[in-house]
């Protein structure tokens, strides 16, 4: 009899734990579900974002002369190159690793560093790819008259040292995400940066031969192919499904949110730059409003988790107006940038980090580890942060790179030869033309070559 007691009771305590034990074991279950799930989103989101790379190229090639179209690709190869490489070795540690408020000092060559949700060798190229992306935007502004050798060093010190240090600061743990600064995808990180080294490196550049005539006014200098500038916007269109949704890093019901603000700003910024066209020049311009949607998609980045629908439309329309007046004021200031990078994405850039301060919504900013707008009683708080992170990172990268082109214009120069600039750039830098010779023309009068060779090498910086 007693032997039957115990063995009822071992039968019972069995019983009993049977479900602590399967509920254990779905809880290990899901919890690898749900690190699969994240893997797969995050390598697609990841895709996305290094297809951007063939948006940037046929979005140059489309606004270049026909001259230049083989050095566009070149230069995008080369610091895809350089940039995964360098990032590798030094600028994912500097920007994620554990260190102090300015810098990582860890996680060089991907040592000693482990994320949560997601393996390590996928969120550095997750990353890896944002930065790519930065880098891209520096070379539109400096296109067709730019030596090769120039994007090849920039490259290893923008990768490797400056992007690496505004990403600490507000992905990393840096001094700016200590201030509450809200920046989802990289309005600040990512476009801002690469736009302020953009205008550096466009300053100390010069404009092309042609662009200005003898009493400083701007001349169109018009580029070859307008259906391979606006793949590149749809490219680039898409790409941005990975951007903004894939910075989430985890396969959650919040990516259909952020995919639907990304793409209602885009289509709102596309009206922006169409709107603003036909007012300035009563005529639609089709690069402006290609232009129009980069500059949405840029604003958006920074709020895309932290607004209302309504409030993308606002943010995406808006930066269309604010691309179009940045581009004619640059343009009359003898800021030569002919894709107009500067525009779409350092003043995009500017606008959208702003624009977090303005309409974050209680609910999201929470749910993001942030604080509300001031439209939505959040006061001036969050405004002042975004405003200083704007500040301090765009103030930081674009001395740092005014710096580092100073210093290459003193030593090997920046700038080709008036010649070869007139030649073209695929010829005299490359060796040979990215299209066939008997299309590429080098010497018309109107932005090909120039009609006074006086003025040309006047004009020239080096």
């Amino acid at each position: 009899m007693r032997r039957l007691g115990l063995i009822l009771a071992v039968i019972l305590v069995v019983v009993l734990a049977l479900p602590a034990v399967a509920f254990a074991q779905d809880a290990a279950g899901s919890e690898e579900l749900q690190f699969v799930a994240n893997t797969i989103w995050v390598m697609v989101a990841f895709v996305l974002v290094l297809f951007m790379q063939a948006g940037f190229a046929m979005l140059e090639v489309g606004f270049s002369r026909m001259k230049n179209v083989g050095s566009v690709v070149a230069k995008i190869l080369a610091n895809m190159g350089i940039g995964v490489l360098v990032f590798w070795a030094v600028g994912f540690g500097l920007a994620f690793g554990e260190g102090n408020a300015l810098f990582g000092a860890e996680g060089f060559f991907l040592a000693g560093f482990e994320p949560d949700g997601i393996p390590v060798s996928l969120f550095f190229i997750f990353q890896a790819a944002f930065a790519l992306v930065s880098l891209a935007i520096v070379w539109g502004t400096m296109l067709e008259r730019t030596k090769f050798p120039v994007y090849l060093i920039f490259a290893v010190i923008f990768v490797g040292l400056i992007y690496p240090m505004v990403a600490h600061w507000v992905w990393g743990g840096g001094w700016l995400s200590g201030l509450g600064k809200q920046d989802f995808a990289g309005s600040t990180v990512v476009h801002l940066s690469g736009a302020m080294a953009a205008l550096a490196g466009t300053l100390i550049l010069g404009p092309r031969i042609g662009k200005y005539d003898d009493e400083g006014r701007p001349q169109a200098i018009h580029g070859h192919n307008m259906p391979l500038a606006v793949l590149g916007v749809l490219i680039l269109w898409v790409g941005w499904q990975g951007f903004n949704p894939g910075s989430t890093l985890a396969a959650v019901p919040e990516i259909a949110d952020i995919a639907l603000t990304t793409n209602l700003a885009a289509a709102a910024g596309v009206l922006g730059g169409i709107v603003m066209s036909y007012a300035y020049r009563r005529n639609v311009d089709v690069g402006m409003a290609g232009n129009g949607a980069i500059a949405a998609l840029v604003a958006i980045t920074a709020s895309c988790a932290f607004v209302a629908p309504w409030a993308s439309v606002i943010i995406g329309f808006i930066a269309g107006i604010v691309m179009y007046a940045s581009l004619v004021f640059f343009d009359n200031i003898g800021i030569d940038d002919p894709v107009g990078a500067i525009a779409a994405h350092g003043m995009g850039g500017v606008w959208g980090t702003l624009s977090t301060g303005f309409f974050a919504t209680p609910a999201l900013s929470e749910a993001n580890g942030g604080n509300p707008g001031l439209f939505y009683g959040g006061g001036l708080g969050q405004l002042g942060v975004q405003a200083v992170g704007i500040v301090a990172a765009g103030g930081f990268v674009f001395i740092a790179s005014l710096a580092v082109f100073a210093l290459l214009k003193a030593t090997i120069g920046v700038r080709v030869k008036p010649d070869e600039e007139l030649n073209g750039l695929d010829i005299s830098e490359h060796g040979a033309y990215g299209y066939a010779e008997s299309l590429v023309a080098t010497d018309h009068p109107n932005g090909n070559g120039s009609s006074n060779p006086a003025a040309a090498t006047a004009q020239s910086r080096e």
